[in-house]
């Protein structure tokens, strides 16, 4: 019935006699009438006189099966076969199909007034130009020659790094980046070094390649560095990861002190470094403080940043620099997963920063930010301070918030999803059995109407809170 149903035994094809085919099957022949006879009264065979049978000329309408699952009969994780590697052990998440009316992220840059429509129209001028073929197939799994070059000056303007192109590697945002970097420092059994409260997934990065989390505490004066001194004594770690600037979740930046004795333990101890500097050019107080990139590391450091928190979320572009060879090795290992960048886009992104325009967008950016930040806090401070705590972020798109223990955020960000608000329940920071209770509100991405109505319901759903409290 198979081959028939799949067209390899056609419509008149003549099948062997019962005694043959017993013979064939190695069954009694009784069987084989049996199943011919069977195939006769479904449709699948007809018989024609004196010849035996043939498959039929109208052969039985099939009807798909449904790919609808069956209430009584739902497919669980342990019916699927385990062939596969277990990347994470948290639920499967269900397809988010609501459509929220306010969005509170962990810290992300507003698209409205990126300047995508230059964008835009310079990768479609692109695009109708030379980049049919040659210039696709001739590019460097490094990425767009024009931005790594632009880019390369922009960094040495900013970022005090003395770089060329050649030191560059892009990538489809910050988080690709980590994992490259990763990826050609850390095997099974390495040891990586991050802070006690870390970004979540930076520590799923280096778990995934088989490391162990060597975990060091934090303060308001950023990673505490003597204890990073003391492990690189007694068991030395094979890498560490860390955020200078506006650490993620907690926006701590590292002291200058604290830098200065960083660096002379990663050239004393030899000691690989992720440096991840995602939003560097988001500082509202004074000048950031120049990356531990930009200090004499022996080529240790690895730095890593962000294009796409300079426009949008949806525009992924981020960026690795390295010396010039674990570049190379980088491009290769990224060639094995993509063997080609969007260099379409990454070259619309080049011709930005060739004009200046992306400059320009960073400086009325940061004006816009730190004018957003300022009256986020003062809502917070005035509206808010009796449920949570929070410290003034330098810099960022971010509030790390500290909710009260009465104030569970899994019910508050439950109850804001039911008036159309999205805010993330927490559970995100939760890194070790103790429950954090608290949350990163993205405040660049609001304007001062949004943040009045994020802000009122939350005192709104607090209060319920409280009051079913007390009743």
């Amino acid at each position: 019935m198979q081959l028939i149903k799949a067209g390899t035994l056609q419509p008149g094809v003549p099948l062997p006699s019962s005694r043959d085919m017993a013979t064939l099957m190695k069954l009694n022949r009784t069987t084989v009438v049996a199943a011919y006879d069977e195939l006769r009264i479904q449709g699948w065979i007809e018989a024609i006189a004196r010849k035996g049978f043939a498959i039929s000329g109208k052969l039985p309408v099939l009807h798909p099966q449904s790919f609808h699952a069956h209430q009584h009969s739902p497919v669980k994780a342990a019916d699927t076969p385990g062939f596969y590697k277990i990347i994470s052990h948290e639920a499967p998440v269900q397809m988010q199909r609501k459509v929220y009316d306010l969005v509170v992220g962990d810290g992300y840059p507003d698209a409205r007034i990126a300047p995508l429509q230059l964008l835009i129209n310079k990768y479609r001028a692109l695009q109708n130009r030379h980049y049919k073929h040659m210039a696709v197939i001739n590019e460097l799994p490094a990425g767009s020659a024009l931005l790594r070059s632009e880019l390369a000056t922009f960094l040495s303007q900013t970022r005090g790094l003395n770089i060329a192109a050649d030191n560059i590697l892009l990538s489809r945002g910050a988080q690709a980046a980590i994992y490259l970097a990763a990826q050609m420092i850390v095997k099974p059994g390495s040891r990586v070094i991050v802070g006690v409260l870390n970004y979540s997934k930076a520590n799923k990065v280096f778990e995934q390649l088989g490391a162990t989390l060597v975990k060091v505490n934090m303060d308001e004066n950023g990673i505490d560095v003597d204890r990073i001194e003391e492990i690189c004594k007694t068991d030395p770690p094979n890498l560490l990861y860390i955020i200078p600037h506006h650490h993620h979740p907690t926006t701590v930046t590292l002291s200058p002190e604290r830098r200065i004795k960083l660096l002379n333990i990663i050239r004393t101890y030899r000691l690989p470094v992720i440096e991840d500097d995602y939003d560097y050019d988001f500082h509202y107080e004074n000048s950031p403080i120049l990356p531990l990139a930009s200090a004499d590391h022996d080529g240790l450091v690895l730095y890593i940043g962000s294009i796409t928190k300079m426009l949008s979320l949806t525009i992924r572009c981020g960026f690795l620099v390295a010396g010039t060879d674990l570049i190379w090795q980088a491009g290769k290992l990224k060639e094995l997963m993509e063997l080609r960048s969007d260099l379409l886009m990454e070259d619309a992104i080049g011709y930005l920063f060739k004009t200046g325009e992306m400059q320009r967008h960073i400086a009325r950016s940061v004006k816009l930010y730190k004018a957003r930040r300022d009256t986020f806090c003062n809502m917070l401070e005035s509206r808010l301070s009796h449920i949570l705590r929070f410290t003034n972020p330098p810099g960022g798109m971010a509030v790390w918030a500290l909710f009260n223990p009465e104030f569970s955020l899994p019910v508050i960000s439950k109850a804001l999803a039911s008036q159309g608000i999205y805010l993330n329940d927490g559970s995100l920071y939760n890194q070790g059995n103790a429950a954090v209770n608290g949350v990163r509100l993205g405040f660049a991405a609001m304007n001062e109407e949004e943040m009045e109505i994020f802000v009122l319901k939350v005192a709104e759903c607090t209060s319920k809170i409280s009051g079913a409290a007390n009743m």
